[in-house]
């Protein structure tokens, strides 16, 4: 009797589980400012995704390492910037721990204070997350800090993260020509889970 409890438990867990995955949105399903928030996530059954490949992949930044490594890795290599743009990778630091971090890649600038990235693993289960909604909560609106909009609750998270800074997107710096970047995206103007590897 118990077996049977056991394997119901575990076909109901794997039913919720299936019924959460829907398909990627492409840009032209970005919501407008002012729209209600239309996010998805992807978790189509292979190998789960971490932070720090994903935003190698989607953004052109050719750098390896834990995610809480990357901001200084990117030094002289990449341009570093306290605001987003399209294109950037955000790097939040510290919210686990001085050895954890988490990459997201800037989709889209919705406000001042309001962006979409697109990210894996966030919820530490290795899905994919495109178009979610980051929030600078920041005292000095800055984008020290900020708060990231929970797909599975359907509402904005409560923890605050610190934001070590935004990467600029796929373009090594001129003096570092040996680099090699897969997409030239947006420069900046302006000066994981958990440890998330390579």
């Amino acid at each position: 009797m118990r077996a049977i409890g056991k394997l119901l438990a575990v076909a109901l867990l794997a039913f919720s589980l299936e019924s959460c995955a829907s398909a990627v949105m492409d840009d032209s399903q970005a919501p407008i400012p002012g729209e209600p928030v239309q996010t998805a996530t992807e978790n189509d059954g292979q190998k789960p995704l971490q932070c720090v490949p994903y935003a190698r992949e989607h953004s052109g930044i050719n750098i390896y390492g834990d995610a809480y490594t990357w901001w200084n890795k990117a030094a002289g290599k990449y341009p570093r910037a306290a605001l987003p743009e399209p294109g950037a990778v955000m790097v939040l630091n510290n919210y686990a721990g001085p050895s954890r971090g988490h990459l997201a890649v800037v989709r889209l600038l919705v406000s001042p204070r309001e962006i979409r990235v697109d990210h894996a693993n966030w919820l530490n289960d290795g899905g994919v997350y495109v178009n979610d909604p980051v929030e600078d909560v920041s005292s000095n609106n800055d984008w020290s800090v900020v708060r990231v909009y929970n797909l599975k609750t359907g509402g904005w998270g409560g923890t605050l993260y610190p934001v070590q800074g935004f990467i600029g997107a796929g373009r090594p710096q001129p003096d570092h020509p040996d680099l090699t970047a897969g997409n030239a995206g947006a420069s900046l103007g302006a000066t994981a889970l958990a440890g998330e590897i390579n």
